[in-house]
């Protein structure tokens, strides 16, 4: 499927804003399932630096400076993205041999992988935590397997609200309330893994607007959207969604990956003067082949 990506932010400034410094992470990275054919930026007012670099994870990230007074910043980003569909595994090593594997040398996919295992600014480990996951993940368990019994268990049990979190909201009051939206059912089911040992990363990006007529709408549509990857060894990692329990396939475009969401958030950095603001996002993502 080839996948046109609209994805305007805007931020309106209560006064005059003099200098503005930003990373923005809003062009779709490349991978094996995906390719962006078709990329386009553009900043309004027009910066006086735009820089394109890569950062530590490999996402593509343009850093910028606006150096002259404005009220209002407009953030365009348009891409055409080619996505494959998703061939999962049918069938997976034992969860703790893939966990044990991390805690020896496996080579260097593993050590890659191993970041991933660690706690970090928005996922913090408790032992609640474990007593949440245990119960899918018995000895011996096919790895696949016990993630997509997690996946499920966190889509019935957890209500989507826009209203119970924020960005700052941790991961045990997620958990406590079981209220909140992709990034928290994502930062959720990552906490869960890595509490068991194992490599779980932070996926962003975005799911196709207009549903297939033999599907419903995915819930996180006409915005940004989260899930997650789990490390299954010799290479491999699988996408999963726990906000529609679903294995992302060709309906979803990855932007970028990190430990969380702090280090994928598509607008970072600092603004002189401007006093309050207010942020208005469109995305639309459309199939055109």
């Amino acid at each position: 499927m080839i996948c046109r990506v609209s994805h305007v932010t805007t931020y309106h400034y209560e006064e005059m804003a003099s200098v503005c410094h930003n990373e923005l992470r809003m062009t779709p990275r490349a991978g094996p399932r995906q390719r962006p054919r078709r990329t386009q930026l553009r900043v309004d007012p027009t910066p006086s630096v735009l820089v394109p670099y890569l950062d530590f994870f490999g996402n593509q990230v343009h850093f910028l400076t606006i150096q002259e007074p404005h009220r209002q910043l407009t953030l365009t980003a348009k891409s055409d993205v080619e996505v494959l569909p998703a061939d999962p595994p049918d069938g997976t090593p034992p969860w703790d041999a893939v966990r044990d594997r991390l805690r020896q040398d496996g080579g260097p996919d593993a050590l890659d992988a191993f970041q991933f295992v660690f706690e970090s600014p928005h996922v913090a480990l408790d032992g609640t935590l474990l007593d949440y996951v245990t119960p899918s993940f018995p000895a011996g368990r096919p790895i696949l397997e016990a993630v997509r019994e997690l996946t499920r268990r966190i889509h019935q049990e957890f209500a989507y609200d826009r209203d119970a979190t924020t960005v700052a909201t941790p991961v045990i009051d997620v958990l406590r309330d079981r209220r909140g939206v992709c990034q928290d059912f994502a930062h959720l089911e990552i906490a869960c893994l890595r509490a068991l040992g194992l490599a779980a990363r932070y996926v962003s990006g975005y799911i196709v607007t207009t549903p297939p007529a033999d599907g419903p709408r995915l819930v996180g549509a006409d915005a940004s959207h989260a899930w997650l990857a789990v490390w299954l060894g010799d290479g491999v990692w699988a996408d999963v969604d726990p906000t529609n329990d679903q294995l992302p396939s060709d309906q979803h475009v990855t932007l970028a990956w990190g430990r969380d969401y702090g280090d994928v958030s598509p607008l970072h950095g600092v603004v002189l003067g401007g006093g309050a603001h207010r942020m208005s996002v469109a995305v639309d993502v459309t199939p055109i082949h």
